[in-house]
C-alpha cells in the first residue's frame, strides 16, 4: 500500500496498533543519491578505521534526502507457530517546507537510474510526500509558532498565500455578516498555515477545516472574539496542530522507537544513518556518539547482509550479494524446522547489532559493543624501481585488470595495496614475483611504517645523546667505541 501525504494522518492510529503488536519490523529505504562524488583523499576506502569511514559517509547523508520508506511489520498468528502476516507500506516522504524549514538536497544521476528501473513513481515523491523533520528543527519551528515570531519564509508557500488573501480580500468586502466561501484544494499541515495566515490579517473572519476545503465565514467582532476563547478551538490549540501536522512521518518514527522492536534490514548502515539524521537529530562528528544513539533508538538491529555474509561457509550458504537473491535461495531450499521468532532471535544472537560495513577495514559494525577487529586480507606493500613520478592512480591501473585494489601512497616510491579478497592478495603476491621494476611483499606496520622509523629514530638519537653526555669524563677508547657505533647504526655518515 502506498501512502502519501494525504492519506498519512488518517492511518496513523492503523500503523500504530499494527507496530505495537509486532513480532519484528522490517525497513528499507531509498534515497535521492548515496554518496556524493568527493575528491579522491575523501573517498571511502578499504583503508577507513570506522571512525574515518563515518566522518565520509556523513557528509554524503547530509546532502541527501530520503524520497521512500518500505515498511513491513510482521505480526504472529494465534496458533501457528512459524507464520506470521506481512503489513507492508510504502511511504513517500518529502521535506517540511515551514516557516524557517526549506532543505537543500541533491540528486544523484545514477540513483535516478536505479529508482526508475523499478518503477520509482517521483509525483508521489514530489507532489504527495509526507512531511517530516528532526528533533533540532522541530524545536524551533515550535518556539517560532508558541511565541508568535513564525513567518512564512518559503517563496511558493507565500506566493500561494498572497493569492489566498487576495481572494478572500475581494470577497470580504462584498460580504455581508454570516457569508461564506470555500478554498478547495488546500489540505495538510498548509491547511492549518493559511487558516492561521488569514485569522491573523482579517480581523472579521472565521475559518473552519471541512472535507471539501478551507470554509472562511464573515463573522462580527464579538463573534470573532467568542469564537477565539472557545474551548474547542483556542490559537494555541490551532499552533499545536499546525506542529503535528508540520511533523508527519516524523510522528510514526517516534512511535517505532518507543516500540523498540527488533529492526530488520538489508545492507542497513546507509538507512541507519538517514534515519539519525532525518528524524533524529543531524549526524554527530562522534562515531563513537553516533552507535550509542542508534543502539539507544533501536535495540535488537538484524541485518540480514552480515548474516549471509558470515554463514555461507559454516551452512554452505550461497554466496549472494541482494536481498533477492537470498529470498530465492531461501525459498529454494525450503525449511525443516518451524521455530517462533523468540528461537530465531537466539540462534542469530552472534549476529545481532553486527551491521554489514561497506568498504571500510573492518567488514562490520557492531552497535553494540567495541567493533571487532579487522578480517580483512593482509595489506601489501608496493615499492616501485626505475618509475619517477610514478602515482597512486598509475598503480592502480597498473593491477586492475587481476583484481580491484585500494592503493594508499607510503612515500616517494613506496604503495600500500588492500583488497577485500584473500585470493586477490595470493594471487598478486604470487604473479608478481621476482618483477624486475615492482616489487611486492606483506606489509608489516613496525618494519615498514615511516611513523615507526621516525620513532625509532628519535628514541636512538635521544639514548647517543644520553650516552655521550655520560662519557664526556670518561678516557680514551670510549670515543672510538661510540663512533663505531654511530656508523654500524646508519645515523651518521662514514
Amino acid at each position: 500500500m502506498d501512502v502519501g501525504a494525504d492519506e498519512f494522518e488518517q492511518s496513523l492510529p492503523l500503523l500504530q496498533e499494527l507496530v505495537l503488536g509486532a513480532e519484528f519490523v522490517g525497513l528499507d529505504i531509498e534515497f535521492t543519491g548515496l554518496r556524493s562524488n568527493l575528491s579522491r583523499p575523501q573517498q571511502i576506502s578499504l583503508f577507513d578505521s570506522p571512525p574515518e569511514w563515518y566522518l565520509k559517509t556523513r557528509q554524503s547523508v547530509q546532502q541527501f534526502t530520503i524520497c521512500q520508506i518500505g515498511l513491513s511489520v510482521f505480526s504472529s498468528i494465534e496458533g501457528e507457530s512459524n507464520k506470521y502476516v506481512a503489513h507492508s507500506c510504502n511511504f513517500f516522504l518529502f521535506p517540511t517546507t515551514f516557516g524557517v524549514l526549506d532543505s537543500e538536497f541533491s540528486f544523484q544521476a545514477s540513483s535516478v537510474q536505479f529508482l526508475n528501473q523499478y518503477g520509482f513513481d517521483y509525483n508521489k515523491f514530489l507532489k504527495n510526500g509526507i512531511p517530516y523533520m528532526n528533533e533540532e528543527q522541530e524545536k524551533k519551528i515550535k518556539h517560532n509558532i508558541l511565541t508568535g515570531s513564525w513567518k512564512v519564509r518559503s517563496s511558493l508557500d507565500k506566493d500561494q498565500i498572497k493569492v489566498v488573501i487576495d481572494e478572500v480580500t475581494r470577497w470580504q468586502d462584498l460580504a455581508e455578516e454570516g457569508d461564506w466561501m470555500t478554498l478547495p484544494g488546500i489540505a495538510g499541515f498548509q491547511a492549518f498555515e493559511i487558516q492561521l495566515v488569514l485569522r491573523q490579517a482579517l480581523p472579521d473572519i472565521w475559518t473552519v477545516l471541512r472535507d471539501q476545503g478551507i470554509i472562511v465565514k464573515k463573522v462580527s467582532k464579538q463573534h470573532r472574539w467568542y469564537l477565539e476563547n472557545s474551548s474547542c478551538d483556542r490559537e494555541s490549540c490551532w499552533k499545536e496542530k499546525i506542529l503535528l501536522s508540520a511533523r508527519g512521518f516524523s510522528v510514526f518514527f517516534q512511535m517505532l522507537v518507543k516500540a523498540q522492536k527488533p529492526l530488520v534490514g538489508h545492507n542497513m548502515m546507509m538507512d541507519l544513518l538517514h534515519l539519525h539524521e532525518k528524524f533524529f537529530r543531524p549526524l554527530p562528528e562522534s562515531y563513537d556518539q553516533f552507535k550509542l544513539n542508534i543502539h539507544n533508538l533501536f535495540p535488537v538491529l538484524i541485518d540480514t547482509k552480515n548474516v549471509t555474509k558470515d554463514i555461507w561457509k559454516e551452512l554452505n550458504f550461497p554466496r549472494v550479494s541482494n536481498l533477492s537473491e537470498v529470498y530465492e535461495v531461501l525459498n529454494r531450499a525450503g525449511s525443516l524446522l518451524e521455530p517462533s521468532f523468540p528461537l530465531y532471535l537466539d540462534v542469530l544472537a552472534p549476529y545481532v547489532n553486527q551491521v554489514n560495513l561497506i568498504r571500510a577495514r573492518i567488514p562490520k559494525i557492531n552497535f553494540s559493543g567495541p567493533d571487532s577487529p579487522s578480517t580483512r586480507p593482509p595489506i601489501l606493500l608496493l615499492s616501485v624501481r626505475r618509475w619517477p613520478g610514478v602515482s597512486e592512480q598509475q598503480v592502480y591501473r597498473e593491477f586492475q585488470n587481476l583484481c580491484k585494489f585500494d592503493v594508499r601512497r607510503l612515500s616517494r616510491s613506496q604503495f600500500l595495496l588492500l583488497t577485500n579478497k584473500f585470493k586477490d592478495a595470493r594471487s598478486i603476491l604470487r604473479e608478481y614475483r621476482g618483477h624486475p621494476t615492482l616489487q611486492l611483499t606483506l606489509y608489516r606496520y613496525w618494519r615498514h611504517s615511516p611513523d615507526v622509523s621516525c620513532l625509532q629514530a628519535g628514541i636512538l638519537s635521544t639514548w647517543g645523546l644520553d650516552c655521550m653526555a655520560m662519557e664526556d669524563g670518561a678516557e680514551g677508547g670510549s670515543r672510538a667505541h661510540w663512533s663505531r657505533v654511530e656508523f654500524e647504526s646508519g645515523f651518521l655518515p662514514a
